[in-house]
């Protein structure tokens, strides 16, 4: 079974960054589009960024409450999509996951989680 295991979390002061990646099993070619969640307060998933490859181009989506201090990249050769996260904000702090739409099976797959955690 094909899997997704982010890393990168841990504790930052406010105004600092991180970056999580996600590196999947398989091909990250499997997998289109891939995303970033986080949970929210009422246990719910809420989608950060996404990104769709294209024949010939590539298509980003974020949140409104992360647009202009979040990016979302994908590095093929490193079967590896990254979240980098500036200017970090306490509301900024939640488990953050990993998703995939695998192509083949047509399904999503999810990593298991990382925790950031943004200190005032």
């Amino acid at each position: 079974q094909v899997q997704l295991v982010e890393t990168g979390g841990g504790l930052v002061q406010a105004g600092g960054s991180l970056r999580l990646s996600c590196i999947t099993s398989g091909s990250i070619f499997r997998f289109n589009p891939m995303y970033w969640y986080r949970q929210t307060p009422g246990n719910q998933r809420e989608l950060v960024a996404s990104f769709t490859a294209g024949t010939s181009d590539t298509h980003t989506v974020y949140a409104d409450s992360v647009k202009g201090r979040f990016t979302i990249s994908r590095d093929s050769a490193k079967n590896t999509v990254y979240l980098q996260m500036n200017s970090l904000e306490p509301e900024d702090k939640t488990v953050y996951y990993c998703c995939g739409y695998d192509v083949y099976d047509r399904r999503l797959n999810w990593g298991q989680g990382t925790q950031v955690t943004v200190s005032a």
